[in-house]
């Protein structure tokens, strides 16, 4: 049993006992002393005496108190059988059993003596027994700087980016943002002044705390009252003469922010749900910050969240409110629905993808969107799996098979042909920038290219290409995995690329501050860029080419204490590097399976290339301000990328066969503003290199690429550089950096102009000759023109309309051959050519 379940009791010694007997009965199959009668009689039976107490829970599921100025709020919450919840607080009885040791103040428990004792919360026949422990009643300890005056100044909004926390402050004083040097904080508002910021003979006289309460003008306002506890502590703080925690009794870390309930599905416009956060910190030691943490919500709209933790919800939809503490951002799921809202739930049906999806769906109360027809599916399976089109023939060939799994089976051919590899080779290398500058020569650039498309075609694990990938020693030449240490010579960028590329984190903000949203601190950052600071470079004979090692030696320094600092796995340990080669150590643990963000952020691509938006969106912005839209999902597809061994053609082969991937983009009543949880197909514009390759293929006319033999694809072009108008217009990367948002499938005037009137359309056909084959060669009429033009470019007939329409416009043209071309022209000049739905 879980922690919270084991205090959810029946009222009553005998209903408790009675339920637990049947529990045994059932789970051992029988019920003993009734023969013959099944189980489900009885149960009705008991069922229709004994009520079935409410689902209550209270948070948090247990309570310490340390000292006299300790105390702990709680929150009760009741969850019906369809998932709806609602803050039960005020109509819960609470009680202490021993009245000796806390008391309660509202939904507060303060304490008196030091023992244990129970906070027992009863309703309706449920009670809940929250077990307290108090130790430190009598002590009341000094106000810490750091512990309890810090986050006063964060709470208040004093070193944000908008105050004082800017990086050259604000009327002439400045904090470090969100308090990431509390050292150099206590200087500049104890000694860079003097009297004029604090006064100790007067502490209230204060020009630190006069601001504050707004006393004086102050060009942030005033930011709390006189009788608040945050005034109660800055003045307490200035009485006992303003001291900075001694460098041997420093206050215990927070080592971990819990916001409770962890989630609230709230039924009804304007129904409020209160909030509880609580600190952990390193010496076991708890704390309540409701009124110390800055609160915050992803989509007001939803669910808006004040200073005191209470979300008021609004228009339907789903949020994410967050709590900011320390360095810690944590958040807590929020769903808003309609009172009173009829909603049968479809049956789940497929693999583990729509187990995952359905039940979301089903705490939203969306219907999914049916499935695709086979026209609309062969379509987008073999434009995302190969980025090509069907053939004439494979359409054809697959809407007349009646065979009922010919689906998977065609998604098994896909995964066997080489525009598999070629397509991941291609997004990888964007990610990796693979290209020739003034510094990595062109063959350097190919040669890089060339491996990783090797690499992809020859299946091998992406865990297994990542280790090889940083551990790389040797020329660029003669070892191409050595271009990614050439392509990006400073260390803290590299160390940068790694985490956003591999891992979908972002740490750039975390080099001058500690990360605003997210976890990751100064230490972090650079602990993590120490892996990659003894990355040695030379020349070769060839000019071309330089020569990548470890050296041994060489460290990176924090910027504040201009001290070296030790590699440090991101969220983890400090590990032995001595002697060893720190790239080695990192690849290691980077692509273990016990590392959860490499799994799931290469997985979370995976499925963004499929799926059109990421679980985690943007892919590479993972972070607890940025939450996953079905965390469920996202941490399964982890896991089974893990138990796949790393080989995402299988995670492929799950996606591309859930019915999620196969629905239509039709929309519903309940899903039309749904673009998350994918309750529908996703309209995607088709990429860059795709859609060039699909209009050269449809119109056999190809292109040439540097380097490239005539007929190549787009997506075999190896050096980033190499480009056309096409390309360019259509948003392909221009591999500057790591960021997936640099290959942008957007629309724009551009792109329609250039398809109207540039050579893309236009002279491929001409060129192709293909409408004067099928008239003057294989003697077709213009109606099995019309139905061929159709096939190959949108793999479906058209309908009878359309077949209508256009032979009314080229029956009685003199020149059929033209006609028939303006069609073919118009066809891929559609927005159904152009996009994949």
């Amino acid at each position: 049993m879980t922690t919270t379940s084991t205090f959810r009791l029946f009222a009553t010694r005998r209903s408790l006992a009675l339920a637990m007997s049947l529990g045994v009965a059932m789970a051992a199959g029988a019920l003993p002393g009734i023969a013959g009668e099944p189980a489900e009689t009885l149960t009705a039976s008991v069922n229709k005496n004994v009520p079935t107490p409410p689902d209550l829970a209270v948070y948090p599921s247990e309570i310490k108190l340390g000292s006299s100025r300790d105390f702990q709020s709680f929150v009760a919450v009741i969850r019906r059988d369809d998932g709806i919840t609602s803050d039960a607080s005020d109509r819960v009885n609470w009680s202490v059993a021993d009245p000796s040791k806390v008391k309660l103040d509202g939904f507060q428990v303060l304490p008196l003596a030091d023992g244990k004792t129970e906070l027992v919360g009863e309703y309706a026949g449920a009670v809940v027994r929250v077990p307290i422990e108090v130790s430190g009643a009598s002590s009341r300890p000094a106000i810490s700087f750091e512990k309890d005056v810090m986050p006063v100044l964060t709470r208040s909004g004093c070193n944000t980016g908008s105050c004082h926390g800017a990086a050259r402050g604000k009327d002439g004083f400045r904090v470090s943002l969100f308090g990431f040097d509390p050292v150099g904080d206590f200087h500049r508002i104890t000694r860079e002044i003097g009297v004029r910021r604090i006064n100790l003979a007067v502490p209230e006289e204060s020009l630190f705390l006069k601001k504050a309460v707004g006393s004086v003008p102050h060009t942030g306002g005033k930011l709390f009252d006189t009788d608040s506890d945050y005034y109660a502590t800055i003045l307490e703080w200035l009485q006992d003469g303003a001291k900075i925690d001694p460098d041997d009794a420093k206050p215990p870390t927070v080592a971990e922010v819990n916001v409770y309930p962890p989630q609230a599905v709230i039924e009804g416009e304007g129904k409020t749900q209160r909030f509880v956060a609580v600190a952990t910190y390193s010496d076991g030691s708890t704390r309540d910050i409701t009124r110390l943490a800055a609160f915050t919500s992803n989509n007001p709209g939803t669910a808006a969240i004040d200073d005191l933790g209470v979300v008021t919800a609004g228009q339907r939809g789903e949020a994410f409110v967050m709590a900011r503490f320390d360095t810690h951002t944590v958040g807590s799921q929020v769903l808003g629905l309609p009172e009173n809202l009829q909603y049968t739930p479809p049956k789940i049906e497929g693999n583990y993808i729509d187990e995952l999806v359905g039940q979301k769906l089903k705490k939203l109360r969306i219907l999914p969107s049916g499935q695709c027809s086979d026209e609309e599916f062969i379509r987008r399976v073999t434009i995302d799996i190969v980025g090509q089109l069907p053939t004439e023939e494979e359409f054809r060939q697959f809407v007349g098979d009646p065979a009922p799994d010919k689906r998977a089976e065609l998604i098994d051919r896909l995964l066997e042909r080489k525009g598999f590899s070629e397509i991941w080779a291609m997004k990888f290398a964007q990610l990796l920038m693979i290209k020739s500058t003034n510094v990595v020569s062109y063959k350097s650039a190919f040669l890089y290219s060339n491996w990783l498309t090797d690499k992809f075609a020859r299946n091998v694990p992406i865990d297994e290409l990542v280790r090889e990938l940083l551990t790389s020693t040797g020329g660029t030449f003669a070892s191409p995995p050595t271009n990614f240490y050439e392509i990006e010579p400073d260390t803290l960028k590299t160390a940068e690329n790694v985490s956003q590329v591999f891992m979908g984190i972002r740490t750039q903000c975390a080099q001058c501050h500690n990360h605003p949203f997210d976890r990751w601190t100064m230490d972090d950052y650079y602990g993590f860029a120490s892996f990659f600071s003894q990355v040695g470079r030379k020349n070769a004979e060839d000019y071309r080419e330089k020569i990548v090692y470890n050296r041994s030696s060489g460290e990176v320094n924090h910027l504040v204490t201009k001290k070296p600092v030790p590699p440090r796995f991101l969220g983890g340990e400090d590990p032995d590097t001595k002697g060893k080669d720190r790239r080695e150590v990192v690849a290691n643990w980077l692509t273990s399976p016990d590392n959860p963000y490499f799994s799931r952020s290469i997985a979370n691509r995976v499925w963004a290339h499929f799926m059109g938006v990421g679980v985690v969106e943007p892919v590479d912005d993972i972070r607890v301000s940025n939450p996953a839209s079905n965390p469920e999902l996202f941490d399964e597809l982890g896991k089974r990328l893990v138990d796949y061994k790393f080989d995402f053609r299988r995670l492929v082969r799950d996606i591309c066969n859930s019915d999620a991937y196969s629905r239509s983009t039709a929309t519903n009543e309940t899903n039309a503003h749904d673009h998350l949880n994918f309750s529908r197909a996703t309209v995607r514009r088709v990429p860059a290199e795709t859609l060039l390759d699909c209009i050269s293929q449809v119109t056999e006319s190809p292109d040439k690429f540097r380097g490239l033999p005539l007929g190549a694809r787009a997506i075999q072009i190896a050096d980033g550089t190499t480009s056309n108008y096409f390309l360019t217009a259509f948003g392909r990367s221009p591999r500057a950096t790591v960021c997936e948002c640099e290959a942008t499938t957007e629309p724009s005037l551009s792109q329609a102009l250039h398809l109207i009137n540039g050579d893309s359309v236009h002279n491929k056909i001409v060129r192709s000759k293909l409408v004067e084959k099928w008239i003057n060669e294989e003697k077709l009429s213009a109606d099995a023109v019309i139905d061929r033009i159709y096939a190959r470019c949108l793999s479906r007939i058209p309908t009878e309309k359309e077949k209508t329409d256009l032979m009314a416009s080229v029956k009685d043209e003199p020149n059929q051959v033209l006609a028939l071309q303006d069609v073919y022209w118009a066809v891929l000049n559609s927005r159904e050519f152009v996009f994949n739905h």
